[in-house]
């Protein structure tokens, strides 16, 4: 059991204050904070903190004792730490985007590199094999975009927003892929003469106070806002056809292989696959790649399946379909003592209160904003020293 330091991603559409202060640090650059890596991507490994002073990257602790560190059947399954943990400020909105299967990963990542594109391209599409199947736990009250909405809310859509009366019979005929695939490929002044209209009348509504965030025209009216207003972004139109969630705080939801989706705004507890798979469709200002996307959408309505967790004793547990993570949130009050045997490597961040920690190796105090790394195969206790709240990640099984 050790210490883990993770590494903040400074991406433009993050916040500036909630993350620092769940860290306890200064952000005196004024830098925004948009995610916190929890894990051993090699984009971003995390330190494992040794004897209070050594600090060693997580990744390299893993190669060199595999079989220890993450236990044999975590090992021979994945080779690697198999998930990612993370803490996101979305302060804007993110992009329109999907992640690929496994298949798909590795097939992208090799044509990429024969292509000779450097890993940290920007236009870079695959930065790894792996697929990145992902849940995400609300830590506020937090919005997102996730599938298409169903045939008859579609269609409902497609009616009341004028500008929209020409795609109904290409919806009819060609259903959800006919459709996405025609807003997608539009070329850039049809799509102006499309939305500008649109454009203008929620912009007027919006500055009036009239939209709540329950309505999609509220973020096509934040999205248009940041944007260019002589180049509508495509991207609108996937706020429209799209699911919008409310998820509130403990409410959690899956996103697999091929599921459009978009943060709106919120912060969450994100736990992924070990990747960093995105292919962007719109609403940002990073590599977009239309027709790699269209390869990956799912063309089918989507009924969000929000999770409110499993309760088991001081733990809530949020099982997901997929053998790479299982994400659960562990709620102690003073003096409370959590046992337990660890089957898998697993992350615990501490995100309210104080604990003490005991394993094989000693106690280990551990507060609000840190992280620990526990090796598979140990058994630990967590005291509760005042009221304390963990996320837990680790392999299901």
């Amino acid at each position: 059991m050790y210490k883990l330091v993770g590494r903040l991603q400074h991406y433009a559409w993050g916040g500036y204050e909630f993350i620092p202060h769940l860290l306890g640090i200064d952000n005196t650059d004024h830098r925004p904070c948009a995610e916190y890596w929890l894990g051993a991507h090699p984009a971003a490994p995390s330190k494992i903190e040794i004897n209070n002073t050594t600090l060693v990257n997580l990744d390299k602790m893993v190669e060199q004792d595999p079989v220890n560190v993450l236990g044999k059947d975590v090992f021979s399954h994945f080779g690697e730490l198999p998930y990612l943990l993370k803490v996101l400020d979305v302060k804007d909105m993110l992009s329109i985007q999907v992640h690929p299967n496994k298949a798909e990963a590795a097939k992208g990542f090799e044509h990429e590199n024969a292509l000779g594109i450097p890993l940290d391209a920007p236009y870079r599409n695959y930065k790894d094999r792996n697929h990145k199947p992902e849940v995400m736990l609300a830590l506020s009250e937090f919005w997102l975009l996730h599938g298409f909405r169903p045939k008859n809310e579609l269609n409902r859509i497609l009616e009341e927003v004028e500008s929209f009366s020409s795609f109904i019979p290409i919806f009819e005929k060609e259903g959800y892929r006919g459709l996405y695939t025609h807003v997608m490929e539009m070329p850039a002044d049809e799509v102006s003469r499309i939305l500008k209209p649109l454009i203008s009348r929620i912009r007027a509504e919006f500055l009036a106070g009239r939209l709540t965030k329950s309505d999609p025209s509220y973020w096509a009216a934040m999205a248009s806002a940041r944007g260019n207003h002589s180049n509508p972004d495509r991207g609108i139109f996937s706020i429209f056809f799209f699911n919008l969630l409310n998820l509130h705080p403990g409410q959690a939801i899956f996103q697999g292989a091929g599921l459009p989706h978009a943060y709106l705004e919120g912060q969450n507890i994100e736990l992924m696959s070990n990747s960093d798979n995105v292919l962007r469709g719109g609403l940002t200002t990073k590599h977009v790649d239309v027709a790699e996307l269209l390869k990956l959408v799912r063309f089918e309505a989507t009924d969000p399946a929000v999770m409110n967790g499993t309760k088991q004793a001081m733990e809530t547990i949020y099982s997901c379909p997929v053998p790479d993570f299982i994400l659960s949130r562990i709620e102690l009050k003073e003096k409370d003592e959590y046992l337990h045997h660890a089957n898998s490597p697993e992350i615990l961040f501490l995100k309210l209160g104080a604990v003490q920690l005991s394993g094989k190796n000693g106690p280990l105090n551990c507060h609000k904003g840190e992280a620990v790394f526990v090796s598979a195969g140990e058994d630990y206790s967590i005291h509760a020293m005042e009221e304390a709240h963990i996320f837990k990640a680790a392999v299901p099984g």
